[in-house]
């Protein structure tokens, strides 16, 4: 456990403020667990794992650098995406409406078929989220990401590839002040909106403990992954933790290994 000066000061470089962060977090406490990088070591890379315990108010990181550099989101961003969609009208039912496959080959073949909402964050179908952004629209995507606060908030890079090689930036901090905003339904939008995009986040059982959470890949669609992310957040009886993890995909070992190192980690924090 590091000293109540030191937790303020990791706090304020990672831009958390009382008026825009966590629940209470005039009450959060700070550890630094160098341990966990062991288990990026384990597999050849490199990479950060940050999380904050609700009950604990305790924010835990990895390292003191990574957890707050800003990267691009990728898939990550299909949660606010969701969130957009529902809130705009672009979609009315996650299971309903139907984004009718453009009847283009690509080479993730989940990828290749009609989707429904719910069904393209599972397959993580980024042209559905593509032709999603493309009907919000500039005006309205740059209202909400900065209504969300969202990493740097710059959607500039095209408005169907912003996310994925545009300009949008954000940091495992950042990632986990908007996720636990989504679990505690407390961002500017609807109630609806919220609960359904949390009712369709993918989830992954471990024992009795439940994880709902995002992947995001630099470079999968072009064959060719460089950075992979997981967030979201872990309930395990009454105990929750929210929590982002990034890594350096070097092979596609690593890609597989996202949720392994996350569920690894948790454990490592006796969150799971």
């Amino acid at each position: 456990m590091i000293h109540r000066r030191h937790a303020l000061g990791l706090l304020a470089a990672a831009s958390l403020t009382p008026s825009r962060a966590l629940a209470k977090v005039s009450e959060q406490r700070s550890e630094l667990r160098i341990d966990l990088m062991r288990r990026f070591f384990e597999l050849g890379t490199t990479g950060t794992f940050v999380a904050y315990k609700v009950d604990d108010y305790l924010y835990i990181s990895s390292d003191k650098v990574r957890a707050t550099q800003p990267q691009l989101p990728a898939s990550t961003f299909k949660i606010p995406n969701s969130i957009i969609a529902l809130e705009t009208g672009v979609v009315n039912d996650p299971d309903k409406d139907v984004f009718k496959w453009d009847g283009v080959k690509r080479s993730i073949d989940p990828w290749n078929r009609d989707h429904s909402l719910r069904s393209a964050i599972a397959a993580s179908a980024a042209p559905v989220y593509q032709e999603i952004a493309r009907k919000v629209g500039p005006e309205r995507m740059q209202k909400y990401v900065d209504l969300f606060d969202y990493g740097n908030r710059d959607i500039g890079g095209g408005i169907d590839q912003f996310w994925l090689t545009g300009d949008l930036r954000i940091d495992p901090m950042q990632q986990i002040e908007f996720v636990d905003k989504l679990r505690r339904g407390v961002l500017p939008v609807s109630k609806r909106s919220q609960e359904l995009t949390r009712d369709i986040l993918p989830v992954t059982k471990i024992g009795n403990a439940v994880i709902r959470a995002k992947t995001g890949l630099l470079g999968a669609e072009q064959g060719k992954p460089s950075l992979g992310w997981l967030v979201g957040w872990a309930e395990a009886g009454s105990q929750q933790t929210v929590f982002a993890m990034n890594m350096d995909c070097k092979e596609p070992a690593h890609v597989a290994a996202r949720m392994t190192v996350v569920q690894q980690c948790l454990a490592d924090i006796v969150a799971i």
